[in-house]
Protein backbone atom coordinates (compact mmCIF):
# COMPACT_ATOMS: atom_id res chain seq x y z
CA UNK A 1 0.00 0.00 0.00
CA UNK A 2 1.32 3.46 -0.90
CA UNK A 3 2.46 5.36 2.17
CA UNK A 4 2.11 9.11 2.57
CA UNK A 5 4.80 10.77 4.65
CA UNK A 6 6.78 13.96 4.99
CA UNK A 7 9.97 13.88 2.93
CA UNK A 8 12.66 16.26 1.72
CA UNK A 9 15.98 16.25 -0.03
CA UNK A 10 18.14 18.83 1.74
CA UNK A 11 20.69 20.39 -0.57
CA UNK A 12 22.72 23.59 -0.99
CA UNK A 13 24.54 25.57 -3.68
CA UNK A 14 27.90 24.18 -2.52
CA UNK A 15 29.65 22.20 0.18
CA UNK A 16 30.19 23.96 3.50
CA UNK A 17 26.78 25.66 3.62
CA UNK A 18 25.65 23.78 6.73
CA UNK A 19 23.54 20.95 5.31
CA UNK A 20 24.62 18.42 7.93
CA UNK A 21 23.83 20.75 10.84
CA UNK A 22 20.43 21.62 9.38
CA UNK A 23 19.50 17.98 8.70
CA UNK A 24 20.56 16.96 12.20
CA UNK A 25 18.53 19.80 13.72
CA UNK A 26 15.47 18.90 11.63
CA UNK A 27 15.79 15.23 12.53
CA UNK A 28 16.02 15.98 16.25
CA UNK A 29 13.16 18.46 16.09
CA UNK A 30 10.86 15.82 14.58
CA UNK A 31 12.14 12.99 16.78
CA UNK A 32 11.53 14.81 20.02
CA UNK A 33 8.01 15.64 18.79
CA UNK A 34 7.38 11.88 18.74
CA UNK A 35 7.71 11.32 15.01
CA UNK A 36 9.61 8.40 13.50
CA UNK A 37 12.47 9.87 11.49
CA UNK A 38 14.69 8.21 8.90
CA UNK A 39 17.69 10.03 7.45
CA UNK A 40 19.69 9.18 4.32
CA UNK A 41 22.97 10.60 3.08
CA UNK A 42 23.71 11.01 -0.62
CA UNK A 43 27.14 9.92 -1.65
CA UNK A 44 29.80 7.65 -0.15
CA UNK A 45 30.00 9.27 3.27
CA UNK A 46 30.78 7.52 6.57
CA UNK A 47 30.88 10.51 8.93
CA UNK A 48 27.72 12.58 8.40
CA UNK A 49 25.55 9.44 8.85
CA UNK A 50 26.97 8.97 12.36
CA UNK A 51 25.68 12.43 13.30
CA UNK A 52 22.28 11.77 11.75
CA UNK A 53 21.94 8.41 13.50
CA UNK A 54 22.36 10.17 16.84
CA UNK A 55 20.04 13.02 15.88
CA UNK A 56 17.23 10.78 14.61
CA UNK A 57 17.61 7.75 16.84
CA UNK A 58 17.81 5.40 13.84
CA UNK A 59 20.61 4.23 11.49
CA UNK A 60 21.38 6.56 8.58
CA UNK A 61 21.82 4.80 5.23
CA UNK A 62 23.58 5.95 2.08
CA UNK A 63 21.81 6.39 -1.23
CA UNK A 64 23.71 7.36 -4.33
CA UNK A 65 22.89 6.56 -7.94
CA UNK A 66 26.55 6.41 -8.97
CA UNK A 67 27.77 4.04 -6.25
CA UNK A 68 24.62 2.34 -4.99
CA UNK A 69 22.40 2.39 -8.06
CA UNK A 70 18.91 3.78 -8.57
CA UNK A 71 17.13 0.53 -7.69
CA UNK A 72 18.94 0.32 -4.36
CA UNK A 73 18.03 3.93 -3.56
CA UNK A 74 14.36 3.47 -4.50
CA UNK A 75 14.04 0.32 -2.40
CA UNK A 76 15.66 1.83 0.69
CA UNK A 77 13.48 4.90 0.44
CA UNK A 78 10.35 2.77 0.10
CA UNK A 79 11.35 0.64 3.09
CA UNK A 80 11.88 3.75 5.20
CA UNK A 81 8.53 5.20 4.13
CA UNK A 82 6.72 2.07 5.32
CA UNK A 83 7.58 2.95 8.92
CA UNK A 84 8.64 6.59 9.03
CA UNK A 85 6.68 9.79 9.53
CA UNK A 86 9.53 11.94 8.24
CA UNK A 87 12.30 11.19 5.71
CA UNK A 88 15.28 13.51 5.25
CA UNK A 89 17.85 12.96 2.51
CA UNK A 90 21.02 15.03 2.87
CA UNK A 91 22.60 15.86 -0.46
CA UNK A 92 26.28 15.86 -1.32
CA UNK A 93 28.38 18.79 -2.63
CA UNK A 94 26.24 21.38 -4.42
CA UNK A 95 22.79 20.77 -5.86
CA UNK A 96 23.99 20.63 -9.48
CA UNK A 97 27.43 19.09 -8.86
CA UNK A 98 28.36 15.60 -10.02
CA UNK A 99 26.97 13.07 -12.47
CA UNK A 100 24.24 12.32 -11.59
CA UNK A 101 23.70 15.30 -9.30
CA UNK A 102 21.35 15.78 -6.35
CA UNK A 103 18.82 17.70 -8.45
CA UNK A 104 18.51 14.68 -10.75
CA UNK A 105 18.28 12.32 -7.78
CA UNK A 106 15.43 14.35 -6.27
CA UNK A 107 13.57 14.37 -9.59
CA UNK A 108 13.87 10.60 -10.02
CA UNK A 109 12.90 9.91 -6.42
CA UNK A 110 10.01 12.38 -6.77
CA UNK A 111 11.04 14.28 -3.64
CA UNK A 112 10.88 18.05 -3.04
CA UNK A 113 14.05 19.95 -2.19
CA UNK A 114 14.77 22.13 0.82
CA UNK A 115 17.64 24.44 -0.17
CA UNK A 116 20.03 25.47 2.60
CA UNK A 117 21.78 28.77 1.87
CA UNK A 118 24.69 30.30 3.78
CA UNK A 119 23.46 33.90 3.95
CA UNK A 120 26.36 35.24 5.99
CA UNK A 121 27.75 37.50 3.23
CA UNK A 122 24.63 38.52 1.33
CA UNK A 123 21.14 39.94 1.55
CA UNK A 124 19.72 41.24 -1.75
CA UNK A 125 21.42 38.47 -3.73
CA UNK A 126 19.83 35.72 -1.64
CA UNK A 127 16.72 35.29 -3.78
CA UNK A 128 18.64 35.54 -7.05
CA UNK A 129 20.81 32.58 -6.13
CA UNK A 130 17.81 30.59 -4.92
CA UNK A 131 15.96 31.32 -8.18
CA UNK A 132 18.99 30.30 -10.23
CA UNK A 133 19.41 27.03 -8.32
CA UNK A 134 15.78 26.12 -9.06
CA UNK A 135 15.69 27.06 -12.74
CA UNK A 136 19.20 26.12 -13.87
CA UNK A 137 19.40 23.45 -16.60
CA UNK A 138 16.27 21.28 -16.45
CA UNK A 139 15.21 22.73 -13.14
CA UNK A 140 15.07 21.33 -9.63
CA UNK A 141 11.99 20.73 -7.42
CA UNK A 142 12.98 23.32 -4.79
CA UNK A 143 9.93 24.15 -2.67
CA UNK A 144 11.50 25.75 0.44
CA UNK A 145 14.67 27.52 1.50
CA UNK A 146 16.39 27.90 4.86
CA UNK A 147 18.85 30.74 5.47
CA UNK A 148 21.82 29.58 7.50
CA UNK A 149 24.35 31.66 9.49
CA UNK A 150 22.32 34.86 9.41
CA UNK A 151 23.41 37.84 11.50
CA UNK A 152 20.04 38.38 13.18
CA UNK A 153 16.31 38.64 12.63
CA UNK A 154 16.62 41.76 10.46
CA UNK A 155 19.18 40.07 8.22
CA UNK A 156 16.80 37.12 7.89
CA UNK A 157 13.97 39.50 6.91
CA UNK A 158 16.12 41.04 4.18
CA UNK A 159 16.88 37.59 2.74
CA UNK A 160 13.28 36.43 2.95
CA UNK A 161 12.04 39.52 1.10
CA UNK A 162 14.07 38.54 -1.99
CA UNK A 163 12.48 35.13 -2.52
CA UNK A 164 10.55 34.35 -5.71
CA UNK A 165 6.89 33.50 -5.29
CA UNK A 166 7.33 29.79 -6.02
CA UNK A 167 9.82 29.16 -3.17
CA UNK A 168 8.65 29.28 0.45
CA UNK A 169 10.65 30.41 3.47
CA UNK A 170 11.25 27.65 6.00
CA UNK A 171 13.16 29.68 8.55
CA UNK A 172 16.69 30.59 9.51
CA UNK A 173 19.55 29.63 11.78
CA UNK A 174 21.96 32.20 13.23
CA UNK A 175 25.72 32.13 13.16
CA UNK A 176 26.44 30.13 16.29
CA UNK A 177 29.69 28.30 17.14
CA UNK A 178 27.75 25.91 19.38
CA UNK A 179 26.22 24.40 16.26
CA UNK A 180 29.47 23.90 14.37
CA UNK A 181 30.76 20.37 13.87
CA UNK A 182 34.55 20.00 14.37
CA UNK A 183 36.51 18.69 11.38
CA UNK A 184 39.82 17.21 10.32
CA UNK A 185 41.31 15.91 7.06
CA UNK A 186 38.57 13.39 6.16
CA UNK A 187 35.64 15.62 7.16
CA UNK A 188 33.77 16.10 10.41
CA UNK A 189 34.93 14.09 13.40
CA UNK A 190 33.30 10.72 14.05
CA UNK A 191 30.26 11.16 16.29
CA UNK A 192 31.91 9.24 19.12
CA UNK A 193 34.74 11.78 19.26
CA UNK A 194 32.49 14.83 19.71
CA UNK A 195 31.75 14.71 23.43
CA UNK A 196 29.00 17.34 23.39
CA UNK A 197 27.46 16.36 20.04
CA UNK A 198 24.03 15.63 21.48
CA UNK A 199 23.97 19.01 23.21
CA UNK A 200 25.00 20.73 19.96
CA UNK A 201 22.18 19.01 18.06
CA UNK A 202 19.65 19.94 20.77
CA UNK A 203 20.78 23.57 20.70
CA UNK A 204 20.40 23.87 16.93
CA UNK A 205 17.02 22.14 17.05
CA UNK A 206 15.89 24.73 19.62
CA UNK A 207 17.05 27.58 17.37
CA UNK A 208 15.34 26.07 14.34
CA UNK A 209 12.10 25.55 16.22
CA UNK A 210 12.11 29.22 17.24
CA UNK A 211 12.51 30.54 13.68
CA UNK A 212 10.77 28.04 11.42
CA UNK A 213 7.50 28.68 9.63
CA UNK A 214 4.34 26.90 10.78
CA UNK A 215 3.48 24.92 7.64
CA UNK A 216 6.69 23.24 6.52
CA UNK A 217 6.10 19.54 6.04
CA UNK A 218 5.72 18.60 2.35
CA UNK A 219 3.86 15.32 1.91
CA UNK A 220 4.76 12.73 -0.70
CA UNK A 221 3.37 9.34 -1.68
CA UNK A 222 5.90 6.48 -1.76
CA UNK A 223 4.88 3.07 -3.06
CA UNK A 224 6.29 -0.13 -1.52
CA UNK A 225 8.99 -2.08 -3.37
CA UNK A 226 10.18 -5.65 -2.97
CA UNK A 227 13.56 -6.03 -1.23
CA UNK A 228 16.57 -7.36 -3.15
CA UNK A 229 16.97 -11.11 -3.35
CA UNK A 230 20.46 -11.54 -1.92
CA UNK A 231 21.88 -15.09 -2.23
CA UNK A 232 22.43 -16.98 1.01
CA UNK A 233 26.09 -17.73 0.26
CA UNK A 234 27.40 -17.06 3.77
CA UNK A 235 25.13 -19.29 5.83
CA UNK A 236 27.00 -20.49 8.89
CA UNK A 237 30.04 -18.28 8.20
CA UNK A 238 31.40 -16.23 11.09
CA UNK A 239 32.90 -12.91 10.01
CA UNK A 240 34.92 -10.85 12.49
CA UNK A 241 34.46 -7.14 11.74
CA UNK A 242 36.91 -4.57 13.11
CA UNK A 243 35.08 -1.65 14.73
CA UNK A 244 36.77 0.91 16.96
CA UNK A 245 38.21 4.44 16.77
CA UNK A 246 40.72 3.41 14.08
CA UNK A 247 38.34 1.25 12.01
CA UNK A 248 34.96 2.98 11.94
CA UNK A 249 34.01 3.41 8.27
CA UNK A 250 31.17 0.92 7.91
CA UNK A 251 28.14 1.27 5.67
CA UNK A 252 25.05 -0.05 7.51
CA UNK A 253 24.00 -1.52 4.18
CA UNK A 254 27.16 -3.64 4.03
CA UNK A 255 26.53 -5.12 7.46
CA UNK A 256 22.90 -5.77 6.56
CA UNK A 257 23.90 -7.39 3.27
CA UNK A 258 26.33 -9.81 4.94
CA UNK A 259 23.75 -10.79 7.54
CA UNK A 260 21.03 -11.24 4.90
CA UNK A 261 23.34 -13.68 3.11
CA UNK A 262 23.57 -15.74 6.29
CA UNK A 263 26.76 -14.46 7.94
CA UNK A 264 27.08 -14.12 11.69
CA UNK A 265 29.00 -10.94 12.50
CA UNK A 266 31.31 -10.58 15.48
CA UNK A 267 32.86 -7.17 16.22
CA UNK A 268 36.31 -6.63 17.68
CA UNK A 269 38.88 -3.90 18.28
CA UNK A 270 42.30 -4.24 16.63
CA UNK A 271 43.46 -1.48 18.97
CA UNK A 272 42.43 -3.01 22.28
CA UNK A 273 41.76 -6.74 21.83
CA UNK A 274 44.49 -9.37 21.91
CA UNK A 275 42.99 -11.22 18.94
CA UNK A 276 39.88 -11.35 16.76
CA UNK A 277 37.10 -13.67 17.93
CA UNK A 278 37.03 -17.20 16.44
CA UNK A 279 35.93 -16.72 12.85
CA UNK A 280 36.01 -17.93 9.26
CA UNK A 281 36.86 -14.52 7.76
CA UNK A 282 37.93 -11.04 8.85
CA UNK A 283 37.00 -7.59 7.59
CA UNK A 284 39.23 -4.59 8.35
CA UNK A 285 37.27 -1.54 7.12
CA UNK A 286 38.59 1.99 6.73
CA UNK A 287 39.06 4.61 9.38
CA UNK A 288 41.98 6.38 11.03
CA UNK A 289 44.94 4.05 11.54
CA UNK A 290 47.19 7.10 11.03
CA UNK A 291 45.81 8.60 14.26
CA UNK A 292 46.23 5.39 16.23
CA UNK A 293 49.51 4.10 14.81
CA UNK A 294 51.21 3.87 18.20
CA UNK A 295 48.42 1.63 19.54
CA UNK A 296 48.60 -0.61 16.47
CA UNK A 297 52.39 -0.81 16.81
CA UNK A 298 52.06 -1.89 20.46
CA UNK A 299 49.44 -4.57 19.86
CA UNK A 300 51.77 -7.34 18.67
CA UNK A 301 49.39 -10.05 19.86
CA UNK A 302 46.78 -8.77 17.40
CA UNK A 303 49.42 -8.69 14.64
CA UNK A 304 50.33 -12.29 15.41
CA UNK A 305 46.70 -13.41 15.45
CA UNK A 306 45.99 -11.74 12.11
CA UNK A 307 49.14 -13.31 10.65
CA UNK A 308 48.01 -16.73 11.83
CA UNK A 309 44.58 -16.19 10.26
CA UNK A 310 46.23 -15.18 6.99
CA UNK A 311 48.71 -18.07 7.05
CA UNK A 312 45.83 -20.51 7.53
CA UNK A 313 44.42 -19.40 4.18
CA UNK A 314 41.34 -17.77 5.68
CA UNK A 315 39.77 -14.77 3.88
CA UNK A 316 40.54 -11.24 5.00
CA UNK A 317 39.26 -8.03 3.38
CA UNK A 318 41.21 -4.83 4.12
CA UNK A 319 39.77 -1.56 2.83
CA UNK A 320 41.61 1.79 2.81
CA UNK A 321 42.61 2.24 6.48
CA UNK A 322 42.39 -1.51 6.85
CA UNK A 323 44.89 -1.95 4.02
CA UNK A 324 47.15 0.73 5.53
CA UNK A 325 47.21 -1.23 8.78
CA UNK A 326 48.11 -4.45 6.94
CA UNK A 327 51.33 -3.05 5.49
CA UNK A 328 54.70 -3.28 7.25
CA UNK A 329 54.90 0.33 8.42
CA UNK A 330 53.25 3.73 8.42
CA UNK A 331 54.95 7.15 8.21
CA UNK A 332 52.62 9.48 10.10
CA UNK A 333 52.18 13.24 9.67
CA UNK A 334 54.74 13.96 12.39
CA UNK A 335 57.43 11.91 10.66
CA UNK A 336 57.33 8.91 12.98
CA UNK A 337 57.64 5.45 11.44
CA UNK A 338 55.32 2.96 13.13
CA UNK A 339 55.02 -0.80 12.73
CA UNK A 340 51.71 -1.98 11.33
CA UNK A 341 50.38 -5.56 11.23
CA UNK A 342 52.86 -6.64 8.56
CA UNK A 343 50.59 -8.87 6.50
CA UNK A 344 51.58 -7.15 3.25
CA UNK A 345 55.00 -5.91 2.11
CA UNK A 346 55.39 -2.15 1.93
CA UNK A 347 54.81 1.10 3.70
CA UNK A 348 52.24 3.88 3.72
CA UNK A 349 52.99 7.60 3.95
CA UNK A 350 50.57 10.32 5.04
CA UNK A 351 50.22 13.36 2.77
CA UNK A 352 48.89 16.85 3.34
CA UNK A 353 46.90 16.78 0.10
CA UNK A 354 44.16 14.50 -1.15
CA UNK A 355 45.56 11.38 -2.84
CA UNK A 356 42.37 9.69 -4.02
CA UNK A 357 38.74 10.71 -4.52
CA UNK A 358 35.87 9.30 -6.57
CA UNK A 359 33.27 6.61 -7.16
CA UNK A 360 34.88 3.47 -8.59
CA UNK A 361 34.11 0.14 -10.22
CA UNK A 362 36.38 -2.86 -9.68
CA UNK A 363 36.28 -5.96 -11.85
CA UNK A 364 37.50 -8.66 -9.48
CA UNK A 365 37.72 -12.43 -10.00
CA UNK A 366 34.60 -12.58 -7.80
CA UNK A 367 32.68 -10.10 -9.99
CA UNK A 368 32.22 -6.35 -10.40
CA UNK A 369 31.80 -4.24 -7.25
CA UNK A 370 31.13 -0.53 -6.94
CA UNK A 371 32.52 1.68 -4.21
CA UNK A 372 34.58 4.78 -3.65
CA UNK A 373 37.99 6.11 -2.64
CA UNK A 374 38.93 9.05 -0.38
CA UNK A 375 42.33 9.17 1.30
CA UNK A 376 45.31 11.33 2.23
CA UNK A 377 48.06 8.73 2.01
CA UNK A 378 50.01 6.73 -0.55
CA UNK A 379 51.09 3.09 -0.34
CA UNK A 380 54.39 1.72 -1.66
CA UNK A 381 54.34 -2.06 -2.12
CA UNK A 382 56.00 -4.68 -4.30
CA UNK A 383 52.69 -6.48 -4.76
CA UNK A 384 51.24 -6.59 -8.26
CA UNK A 385 47.56 -5.58 -8.53
CA UNK A 386 45.02 -8.20 -9.49
CA UNK A 387 42.71 -5.42 -10.68
CA UNK A 388 42.62 -1.67 -11.18
CA UNK A 389 39.42 -0.03 -9.98
CA UNK A 390 38.48 2.86 -12.26
CA UNK A 391 36.24 5.88 -11.84
CA UNK A 392 32.98 6.30 -13.73
CA UNK A 393 33.99 9.93 -14.23
CA UNK A 394 37.33 11.58 -13.55
CA UNK A 395 40.89 10.33 -13.30
CA UNK A 396 40.79 8.43 -10.00
CA UNK A 397 41.79 4.77 -9.92
CA UNK A 398 42.91 2.35 -7.23
CA UNK A 399 44.88 -0.88 -7.30
CA UNK A 400 43.36 -3.99 -5.76
CA UNK A 401 45.92 -6.38 -4.29
CA UNK A 402 45.70 -10.01 -3.26
CA UNK A 403 48.05 -12.09 -1.17
CA UNK A 404 46.65 -15.55 -0.53
CA UNK A 405 43.07 -14.93 0.59
CA UNK A 406 43.80 -11.36 1.70
CA UNK A 407 42.20 -8.75 -0.57
CA UNK A 408 43.36 -5.16 -0.02
CA UNK A 409 42.72 -1.80 -1.65
CA UNK A 410 42.17 1.86 -0.93
CA UNK A 411 38.70 1.28 -2.38
CA UNK A 412 35.73 0.99 -0.02
CA UNK A 413 33.33 -1.58 -1.51
CA UNK A 414 29.56 -1.18 -1.45
CA UNK A 415 28.43 -4.78 -0.99
CA UNK A 416 24.81 -4.44 -2.22
CA UNK A 417 26.16 -3.35 -5.64
CA UNK A 418 26.92 -7.06 -6.18
CA UNK A 419 26.08 -9.13 -3.12
CA UNK A 420 27.29 -12.40 -4.61
CA UNK A 421 30.70 -10.91 -5.46
CA UNK A 422 30.98 -9.43 -1.97
CA UNK A 423 30.15 -12.80 -0.40
CA UNK A 424 32.91 -14.51 -2.38
CA UNK A 425 35.50 -12.18 -0.81
CA UNK A 426 34.71 -13.91 2.49
CA UNK A 427 34.67 -17.49 1.19
CA UNK A 428 37.66 -19.88 1.01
Amino acid sequence: MTRRCSAWVVSAPASGQGKTTVVAALARLHARAGRKVRVFKCGPDFLDPQVHALASGAPCENIDFAMCGEDDAQWRLARAAAAADVILVEGVMGLHDGQPNVAELAQKLKLPILLVMDASAMAGSFGAIVWGMKHYRDGAPITHVLANRVGGDYHAQLCRATLPADIAWLGHLPRDPRGALPERHLGILPAGEIGDLDARIEHMADLLEATSAAQWQPQVDIAPLAPPNWPELLTGRRIAVARDAAFCFLYPANLECLQAMGAKLEFFSPLDDAAPPPCDAIWLPGGYPELHGASIARNRSMADALAAHHAAGKPLLAECGGMMACLDSLHDAQGAVLAMFGLLPGTVRMRRSLAGLGVLNADLPEGRLSGHTFHFSTADTTLKPIAQASARAGPSSEAVYRAGRLTASYMHFYFPSNAAAAARLFLP
